[in-house]
């Protein structure tokens, strides 16, 4: 895993994570579709309900532009079943509770919270495209038509 994909058009190494739905995410048998990634800090907060609630609205759409879409916390699997459940996200929900794939992804910074320096996940997306290159990221991301630009990026590419 000392791989990382740092810059556009990089082939990512491929990876595996544990997920919900009882399965394991390998990266390779998504080879031939577009993968949208999504990091968010926290399931059960405002922002990241809001975040994926935009993603399950507009999966259709993702799926007509062969497009997969997973969301990924630090959060531990049983949380991540409950909020997918509560949601009803038609979309996997990845478990980074060692953080490798925020590691990978460079994802961890430091942020304000009420005052205080804590180190926490930066809202960031990925897409990685059809031949596993990471085509796009958003960093810093706000969430207010954010899934809509990944939408419509994905939109051109196919």
């Amino acid at each position: 895993m000392a791989d990382t994909p740092s810059a556009l058009n990089c082939l990512v190494p491929d990876f595996s994570a544990t997920m919900t739905g009882g399965k394991a995410f390998e990266l390779q048998e998504y080879a031939g579709k577009n993968i949208v990634i999504y990091f968010y800090p926290k399931d059960n907060t405002p922002g990241c309900t809001t975040e994926s609630i935009a993603f399950r609205e507009l999966h259709p759409q993702f799926l007509e532009k062969n497009t997969v879409v997973f969301g990924v916390s630090r959060d531990s699997l049983r949380s991540h079943e409950g909020f997918k459940n509560k949601l009803a996200l038609p979309f996997e929900l990845i478990s980074d509770p060692d953080e490798t794939l925020c590691t990978m992804f460079n994802v961890m910074k430091m942020k304000n919270m009420y005052g205080k320096q804590v180190r926490g996940v930066e809202r960031s997306t990925f897409v990685i495209d059809v031949t596993g290159r990471l085509v796009k990221e958003w960093r810093g991301v706000k969430v207010a038509g954010h899934v809509d630009d990944v939408l419509e990026f994905v939109s051109a590419q196919t």
